[in-house]
């Protein structure tokens, strides 16, 4: 059966020489070729728009203040209209499950398609690639001009890519800390010379990684420190939608002109330009077969389809695909895996935004006095407990909450009944508890606090406690 070919890295048997490989070779500068192409426009419009999420959302501004901010002094995390707390740290526990999920699924369908078009890695070598070619030219420029001595012009253009790369890289240092510290305040504060430790630690650490990632190390992040290009080829199958070479139609490459008959020489639609090669990020030849090393960016699509439209010959050459449609067998789109991830995806999709729609804005909790059990006022006539009641006010809007307790007839809370709780904050409350004691009907007895806001009857929020007192006379 026709398969999608592989490159065997199979150890040689004991008879035979062994050849061996490092786990990590030298890296070879990769000279990326400008081109043109369906793929590549699909993906400068993904990397645009995730760009400008990046670098925009942070200076927008809702109900007087930052968006999205993630305020850790404070412990506030604020998404539009919702503040989280530490207390909910399960739904962002939740969210990234949720999310691996959402991976797994696109993987089994439709291959790395989040390495080639969203990961960040690769937005923003792409982005440092666009520099390097404004500023020291197209491919064969570049390789001229690093063999080549060093000119003035060689110099000046480095030094134009490399000031390009560092205005990049603390552009994108200062958005990231932007979700952290007050962006509106942060770039004034930068310009005065006038941030705290921790901004300037970060600012340094992410210009530094941003540049290292994606102006030298680029590939060598996907290839050995990025795990997704181990595991993925376990969610792999033979209807997986993968870049691949039609083998069958391009063998046997070779030379040739336009409008001769290559086919009576025994050649096939592959004129060995290396076009496929020349514009690969990661600078592997994808007629080698499936490997790991692919981001599925779809870059050698653009540059076969370019050539194929010169010679005159059927687009397609280099293509997404699947084995079993390169066999000539029909793609199967409904399977079981494919269908259990899909399934539960769903399912936890569906329950993340119940609970999130549900969630009550509000934490209470009932702490009794530690120095008594319980005290008796006029002479023993009434039994007197003492709470502290914690109030938490998660929503971003000043509230007012009302008090109650129940669980004994006749309780009665001696404190005023209506709190101010400000937004965000988290208040103390002491309260006092009294019962006569006639009414008193164990010496340890649940009782139930309650807070609700006066404008809203869904933020409302209960907690149990105990109350104590003398062994009732029977």
């Amino acid at each position: 059966m026709k398969q999608i070919p592989v490159k065997d890295v199979t150890p040689k048997k004991s008879n035979e020489s062994v050849q061996t490989y490092d786990l990590y070779a030298k890296r070879e500068h990769i000279y990326v070729k400008y081109y043109r192409g369906f793929f590549k426009n699909l993906r400068s419009l993904s990397g645009f728009v995730l760009l400008f999420m990046f670098f925009a959302f942070s200076w927008l501004q809702w109900e007087g203040r930052q968006a999205i901010l993630f305020d850790l002094p404070n412990r506030q995390f604020h998404i539009f209209g919702m503040t989280f707390w530490p207390q909910d740290f399960m739904l962002l526990s939740w969210l990234l499950i949720i999310l691996a999920f959402v991976l797994f699924f696109v993987t089994v369908f439709a291959g790395r398609l989040w390495c080639g078009y969203s990961c960040p890695q690769f937005v923003w070598t792409w982005f440092y690639i666009w520099a390097e070619r404004i500023t020291e030219g197209d491919r064969n420029q570049r390789m001229r001009q690093d063999k080549g001595p060093n000119t003035p012009e060689k110099i000046l253009r480095k030094t134009a890519k490399h000031s390009l790369w560092i205005l990049i890289a603390a552009a994108t240092a200062i958005a990231f800390v932007g979700y952290f510290s007050p962006i509106r305040e942060l770039i004034p504060n930068l310009l005065s010379f006038n941030l705290g430790p921790w901004e300037i630690w970060w600012l340094g650490f992410f210009t530094v990684a941003t540049y290292g990632n994606a102006g030298w190390l680029r590939e060598q992040v996907c290839i050995y420190m990025c795990p997704y290009a181990r595991f993925q080829s376990v969610m792999f199958d033979q209807d997986t939608l993968i870049i691949s070479y039609d083998e069958a139609r391009g063998e046997k490459r070779g030379k040739r002109k336009k409008d001769t008959d290559y086919k009576a020489e025994g050649l096939g639609d592959c004129i060995d330009c290396h076009a496929c090669v020349h514009v690969c990020p990661v600078g592997i030849d994808i007629r080698d077969g499936l490997q790991y090393e692919c981001v599925a960016c779809g870059a050698c699509i653009d540059a076969c389809d370019e050539i194929m439209d010169k010679m005159g010959y059927p687009r397609g050459l280099v293509r997404y695909t699947t084995e079993h449609s390169l066999s000539g067998n029909k793609t199967k789109i409904m399977r079981p895996r494919l269908i259990g991830y899909f399934a539960a995806m769903m399912i936890m999709i569906f329950a993340f935004v119940y609970v999130l729609s549900n969630r009550i804005p509000l934490e209470f909790d009932a702490l009794r006095d530690r120095g008594e059990l319980y005290s008796q006022l006029e002479q023993g006539r009434i039994i007197q407990n003492v709470y502290t009641l914690k109030i938490a006010n998660k929503e971003q809007v000043d509230r007012q909450y009302r008090i109650n307790v129940t669980g004994i007839e006749g309780l009665r809370l001696i404190n005023e009944a209506v709190v101010n709780v400000r937004s965000g904050e988290l208040l103390d409350y002491p309260v006092r508890v009294q019962l006569d004691t006639n009414l008193l009907t164990s010496a340890n007895s649940p009782i139930l606090f309650s807070v609700e806001a006066l404008d809203s009857e869904q933020i409302r929020a209960s907690t149990e406690s105990r109350f104590m007192g003398p062994a009732p006379r029977r």
